[in-house]
């Protein structure tokens, strides 16, 4: 809430400064999602993969006059655990927090903005009977890098569509896991702007 009324206040006292407020939903798909095993031999194979879903969202964003902006954001993904050897699947939750910077491909006020954006995150994993809220979940800081294109509507909205990945490495405590899980986001939104 501290970071929206900061947001909110920096907006309002910068005055070429314009800001963004708005709501996203998608899918994201996973690879490399091998999670690792419970064994601690070397040779184990893999018992617990993740598997994509559903994604939503909200974005603030501020813009200058120019082709630079500076997004915050949080996205809720609806994601699957996967149990290998018996295909079992139970149903958890991948929170994650962002900020990224925006360069734009034409100057605040045309209707049509494309841009490509890049920043850090972070993602909790919340495990299927855990609460985030709780403390539950494993927290993994990483980075992402993506594009998309906003879209005038109006003189006070616009949509926008999104194409991102996330790299974060792998959560919970398990053997024999390398790597990081690569999170594709495709996203489409409405937002409100100053």
């Amino acid at each position: 809430m501290r970071l929206i009324i900061l947001i909110g206040l920096l907006a309002t006292l910068c005055p070429a400064q314009l800001l963004e407020v708005g709501v996203h939903g998608g899918q994201h798909r996973l690879s490399r999602s091998a999670l690792g095993s419970s064994s601690q031999s070397p040779n184990a194979p893999n018992e617990y993969s993740l598997d994509g879903g559903f994604r939503l969202g909200f974005r603030m964003t501020t813009n200058n006059d120019g082709y630079l902006g500076h997004e915050f954001g949080y996205a809720y993904n609806r994601t699957q655990l996967v149990f290998d050897a018996t295909g079992e699947r139970q149903g958890m939750a991948i929170h994650q927090g962002m900020y990224n910077f925006l360069t734009y491909g034409a100057r605040e006020g045309k209707v049509v903005r494309p841009f490509a954006t890049g920043g850090v995150h972070f993602s909790n994993f919340v495990q299927p009977g855990a609460s985030a809220t709780q403390g539950g979940g494993s927290t993994k800081f990483g980075v992402n890098y993506g594009g998309g294109i906003k879209i005038k509507v109006s003189p006070m909205f616009l949509i926008r569509f999104d194409v991102r990945q996330y790299g974060t490495p792998k959560p919970f405590p398990l053997f024999n896991r390398t790597g990081w899980i690569r999170q594709m986001e495709y996203s489409a939104g409405f937002s409100f702007f100053l």
